[in-house]
C-alpha cells in the first residue's frame, strides 16, 4: 500500500587507502530481515512490515567502503502482511511489487546519504553525476 516510515540505523564510511589508477565501484543493496509490526498512524493502530536493509558500496581495489543499515516500514493489509512474513520465512522472497516500491524508496535515500559521505571522505561519486560538456561545431542544439 504504502511506505509510511524509513530510518537509517547505521553508516559507516572507511578509507583503507589511497586512490591509485582506476577504481571501481560496486554497490550492493540487501534485505536482511522482513517482521510485522504494529504501527501507530494517528489514533488507530495497523500492522505492517518492517523490512531491515543493508546499502554497501564497495571501492576496489580495497580503497574505501561505504555501509549503511537501516529500515522501511511499509502499511499493508493485515492478509498481506501474514502472506509475505509466511513466504520469507520459507523461501526468502516476496511480491515483486512490494519489493521494488521498498528497493527504490532504500536507494532513493541511501544513494543521497553515500553521495555525501563519499564527498565528506574525498571518494569519487558511487553513482555517475550529470556533466556539461560543450557543443561541437555544426552540432544541432536541444531545448528542454
Amino acid at each position: 500500500m504504502a511506505i509510511v516510515g524509513f530510518n537509517f540505523n547505521k553508516m559507516h564510511v572507511e578509507r583503507k587507502g589511497p586512490i591509485k589508477g582506476k577504481v571501481n565501484i560496486k554497490n550492493n543493496i540487501s534485505i536482511k530481515a522482513i517482521e510485522k509490526t504494529n504501527l501507530a498512524l494517528g489514533s488507530a493502530k495497523q500492522d505492517g512490515l518492517r523490512f531491515t536493509f543493508e546499502f554497501v558500496t564497495n571501492y576496489e581495489p580495497k580503497v574505501a567502503e561505504i555501509f549503511i543499515t537501516g529500515e522501511v516500514f511499509d502499511l499493508q493489509p493485515e492478509k498481506k502482511v501474514e502472506e509475505v512474513v509466511k513466504e520469507w520465512k520459507k523461501d526468502k522472497k516476496i511480491d515483486t511489487i512490494i519489493m521494488t516500491h521498498v528497493l527504490n524508496t532504500v536507494l532513493s535515500k541511501c544513494n543521497v546519504q553515500a553521495l555525501l559521505l563519499s564527498k565528506d571522505m574525498n571518494l569519487p561519486p558511487h553513482i555517475p553525476l550529470p556533466k556539461v560538456g560543450s557543443r561541437q561545431a555544426g552540432q544541432a542544439s536541444t531545448q528542454v
